[in-house]
């Protein structure tokens, strides 16, 4: 076998314990056929920080090459079910699970097999909405998340969206992430009528599964001290005067509430998010192809498209 040498990024490990997110750094010249085939693999990080804000974070990555400490995840099954595992792993319900099997500060692929990841049947029904079973709502999500920047190009045509990346706007990205979370509460815990059904000592602890979701979240003290940190006010001399609040939480459990009355209702859920997330989508909530897209109400979400020489349109 003849082996071609070119310049491929190497993966930067240290992702300031963030899901979602990726740093591409340093070219090395190495076997290109080494990271073939890898535009769509999630990566976990083998050092799990215990008490630190996230433990288990994965993501997409582009092909790139990487050192022993980002272990590959690797994933069977359609592009819309893999959305589906990255939006499970990264969820706080799953790593509150995670916190509780892990002992040390290494995630190892024995841990990992023993975690309660959601099977593929959990988004085949409707949960949230009425343009389809559940994973035609955590896809888009996935997408917008994970699409912002040009080297998960391919990642964004398997899932059907051949669009510019999407911008990285935080707040936006922080309401994905609170739906995202919200919604894996109620697919973990179930409906109130189902809660503890098989314990009646989970119910003597938590009387609801909102009550639950409420615990789990104040679980993760380094997440509620940034958020207290940049929600409080203070005067010009340094003093606080309004004091933050724990807006992730706060979020999730409004979220949660809403998903609830909607689920109660038969109502579909509506997101908070103008534009809704993900690129444009037809009546049947199928992606329209970019070349249809409105040019001159051009979706604030996404970045504008490249020019043929390569550049960005202005």
């Amino acid at each position: 076998t003849r082996w071609v040498y070119q310049r491929v990024p190497i993966l930067d490990h240290d992702i300031q314990g963030s899901p979602w997110s990726a740093k591409i750094c340093l070219m090395f010249m190495i076997n290109a056929q080494m990271t073939a085939h890898r535009d769509r693999e999630h990566f976990e990080r083998e050092g799990a920080v215990l008490n630190g804000r996230r433990t288990f974070i994965a993501s997409f990555i582009p092909g790139a090459a990487t050192n022993d400490k980002v272990p590959w995840l690797r994933a069977d099954g359609s592009v819309i079910q893999q959305s589906c595992l990255l939006a499970c792993v990264n969820c706080f319900a799953f790593d509150f699970v995670v916190r509780q099997k892990i002992a040390g500060v290494d995630l190892r692929a024995h841990y990992v097999r023993q975690f309660p990841v959601l099977p593929p049947a959990t988004y085949e029904t409707n949960h949230f909405e009425d343009s389809g079973p559940t994973k035609n709502w955590v896809m888009p999500r996935v997408l917008e998340l994970t699409f912002s920047a040009w080297d998960l190009e391919a990642f964004a045509l398997d899932c059907g969206c051949d669009g510019p990346p999407f911008r990285w706007d935080e707040e936006r990205r922080f309401l994905l992430r609170c739906e995202l979370d919200a919604a894996y509460f109620h697919l973990y815990l179930g409906l109130p009528s189902e809660w503890s059904n098989d314990s009646p000592q989970l119910r003597e602890m938590f009387a609801t599964p909102r009550e639950a979701v409420d615990y789990i979240m104040e679980t993760f003290p380094i997440v509620k001290r940034k958020d207290i940190a940049r929600t409080e006010v203070k005067d010009d001399a340094g003093e606080v005067t309004q004091e933050g609040r724990y807006i992730t939480k706060d979020t999730i459990l409004e979220i949660y509430d809403d998903m609830a009355d909607a689920m109660r209702t038969g109502k579909p859920y509506q997101t908070r998010l103008d534009p809704p997330p993900g690129p444009p989508t037809d009546a049947e909530g199928n992606f329209i192809p970019m070349a249809q897209w409105d040019s001159n109400n051009w979706p604030t979400h996404i970045h504008p498209p490249r020019t043929a020489e390569g550049g960005e349109e202005a």
